[in-house]
């Protein structure tokens, strides 16, 4: 399974993500930034800003995570995966009725 191995947030709620395959790819959060535990995330650019990456995936201050095949396939991991994730990806969020 890929991790995520380096995290450098940009513009907006985009995160550069370097793998531990060696693939640099970016991600949009934006969507997944719900609900009262992402809050300081979301409401505050300093605490967006201080994500780092813990067990293979990205973090933040407060025990706040994604879960690493949701930032890095946007769901789970491919049984045949594509050698390499996509490049540029707008992470989404499946509503369950």
């Amino acid at each position: 399974m890929l991790e995520v191995r380096s995290v450098q947030p940009l513009d907006r709620y985009w995160l550069r993500l370097t793998l531990s395959n060696g693939d640099v790819v970016e991600r949009d959060v934006e969507a997944v930034l719900r609900g009262p535990l992402f809050a300081p995330v979301r409401e505050q650019r300093a605490v967006f800003e201080a994500a780092f990456v813990d067990g293979g995936t990205v973090a933040w201050p407060g025990e706040v995570d994604i879960a690493p095949e949701t930032i890095i396939w946007d769901g789970p991991e491919p049984v045949a995966a594509p050698a390499h994730p996509p490049q540029r990806l707008k992470i989404r969020v499946v509503e369950l009725n």
